[in-house]
């Protein structure tokens, strides 16, 4: 495999923003009551991935959404939390919650509302058509999937990839 970035394999929990990573960051309005957002299957298969070999998966996510829920349901995920303003908090109770230290867990944002959390962790993460802001954070690391197409996956493959070499 190619190793595109420069993960752990300590890494114990992956927690992320949801939308512009899971989707790209659309939203297709049908009518007032009815919104979709288009996921990969590719992104979906990663959170499986993580799940069986013993990887957390957490979702900080400053909106609420059906697509959320199918996720959190669909992989039996406990750390969900929507309509988070300010997401460092949640952050950090998580990783108190499992003992986590800063290697141990690993954070993906894309924008403005995702800086602190990027710039608690060690190993911060966001896709290749982020926020400016974000992409220019000192220590922030860049998938070559954008957001909504294979991104997640990308990370977990890496991880994983370090995981079969111990």
């Amino acid at each position: 495999m190619y190793k595109t970035l420069n993960v752990s394999e300590k890494i114990k929990m992956i927690v992320s923003d949801f939308d512009g990573i899971f989707t790209d960051n659309s939203v297709y309005i049908l009518n007032e009551n009815t919104r979709l957002k288009k996921l990969s299957f590719k992104d979906l298969m990663g959170v499986a991935i993580a799940v069986r070999n013993d990887i957390k998966v957490g979702i900080i996510s400053g909106e609420k959404s059906a697509e959320i829920d199918y996720v959190a349901e669909k992989f039996a995920l406990e750390d969900i939390h929507q309509g988070i303003r300010n997401k460092l908090p949640v952050l950090l109770e998580i990783q108190e919650k499992y003992g986590f230290n800063d290697e141990e867990i690993l954070y993906i944002g894309d924008d403005i509302n995702d800086i602190d959390c990027l710039n608690h962790v060690k190993y911060a993460i966001t896709v290749e058509d982020a926020n400016y802001k974000v992409k220019h954070l000192p220590h922030i690391q860049i998938t070559k999937a954008p957001a909504g197409c294979g991104a997640f996956r990308e990370i977990v493959d890496n991880i994983l990839e370090l995981k079969v070499q111990q």
